[in-house]
């Protein structure tokens, strides 16, 4: 499939800035009255009997401080109800830091002190400081302080995954999902602050998972223990978690594809080497391994390290970064083959995600039906704003630094 580039025709440019629009208008219920974001559920409707989550709320703070920096009305009054709910109820005023939930009854609450979603604060704050939110950029201070005395270990140059309420019980496990995350923030947060040294950090993280995705066929070991040991056998008991699946994730070989391009164009000449090289091998591997992996279309969600899927479940998140990912590919290396990927994946999308309202469904079986075994309901937007917004942006600076400089197509 080759000739005219979708991501460049008016048309196209026009069908993504509609579907932007769309998505946000879907989940402008979102905020809970006394801050933060309800988990939706299918037509967005908020769902009462859930807690509200960090990482959630900041998921919103993001791409609502995007749709305010992309001009669209109503967004950055939805953005202050996100951020209250980051500044208040979810932020620990005893220990510092924030909860990874608060709810659903009164004084209920998970104290848990997760790097994922205190990844998340940093990059809604980094958004919410760019788009001039007031209170924003001293919620990023905070949010980079709490992250860098609290997860970062300087010897392996990673954050741990988690510690307990007040930071005195610090988890044995390691996982590669919070510094994914955290590479996505300090790239932000460097564009934000103007602080270089959380850019450098982003491309130390990447460089040594790229480095452990190149000595594993390209499919990148996501637990670890203390001692950063590789655990590949975590959760085969449990393959579909939803943060820490057995085996290999199809979607975070394309989802770091993204950041590496992103980091490598952050840094110019600093960059770590081989970030290109490494992008589209994990592209390479990803596609290969999870799409039509067990004849029907789309990605699965996992396969083991021989390459063989392991949940067969679709998940839309998956085929949000391979939009992402193959428009980045495309536009650095001007390569027909990811433009092929970037239709095929929006013909995917079109036919078994996006419904008339603009919300993607979050899960299907692997038959393509709607399922709702991991991802019930429709809890939040970034991926798929991502897919719509990111190849109208150039890879540097971050996406809240690129509108507000109005460089968008």
């Amino acid at each position: 499939m080759t000739g005219t580039r979708w991501i460049g025709l008016p048309d196209h440019q026009g069908w993504l800035r509609e579907q932007l629009a769309a998505q946000l208008r879907f989940a402008r219920r979102f905020p809970h009255p006394d801050g933060g974001a309800h988990y939706l559920g299918d037509g967005g409707v908020p769902d009462p009997s859930r807690p509200v989550h960090t990482w959630i709320t900041s998921r919103m703070l993001h791409v609502y401080s995007l749709g305010h920096l992309a001009g669209l009305p109503g967004c950055r009054d939805l953005a202050a109800a996100a951020l209250k709910g980051l500044t208040g109820p979810l932020h620990d005023d005893a220990h510092g830091g924030w909860y990874a939930s608060v709810g659903p009854r009164p004084d209920e609450r998970d104290g848990t002190k997760a790097g994922y979603a205190h990844a998340f604060v940093v990059f809604s704050s980094a958004s919410a400081a760019v788009a001039g939110l007031p209170g924003a950029r001293a919620l990023l201070d905070e949010a980079l302080a709490v992250l860098d005395r609290r997860f970062w270990e300087d010897g392996p140059g990673l954050h741990l995954d988690s510690a307990s309420e007040d930071w005195a019980t610090v988890s044995g496990y390691r996982g590669v999902n919070a510094n994914m995350h955290s590479v996505e923030a300090l790239l932000a947060a460097a564009d934000a602050t103007g602080d270089v040294r959380w850019r450098e950090r982003a491309g130390r993280i990447t460089a040594t998972v790229l480095g452990w995705a190149a000595g594993n066929q390209w499919r990148i070991p996501e637990h670890f223990d203390q001692e950063w040991t590789p655990l590949l056998e975590h959760h085969r008991d449990q393959p579909d978690h939803p943060f820490e699946p057995y085996g290999a994730t199809v979607g975070h070989g394309l989802e770091w594809a993204r950041l590496a391009l992103h980091v490598r164009a952050a840094l110019g000449e600093a960059a770590p080497s081989g970030l290109l090289e490494g992008a589209k091998e994990l592209f390479a591997r990803a596609v290969a391994d999870g799409w039509h992996a067990d004849g029907a279309d789309g990605f699965v969600y996992t396969t083991d390290w021989e390459g063989r899927p392991v949940v067969t479940q679709r998940m839309h998140w998956v085929v949000a970064e391979a939009i992402s990912a193959a428009a980045a590919l495309a536009r650095v290396t001007g390569e027909d083959a990811y433009e092929d990927w970037y239709r095929r994946c929006w013909d995917y999308a079109q036919r078994y995600l996006i419904g008339a309202d603009g919300a993607w469904v979050h899960e299907l079986d692997g038959e393509n039906r709607p399922a709702g075994t991991v991802w019930p309901g429709r809890p939040d937007l970034y991926h798929s704003v991502h897919a719509v917004l990111l190849q109208r942006l150039p890879l540097a600076p971050s996406a809240p630094a690129a509108l507000a400089a109005g460089l968008v197509d």
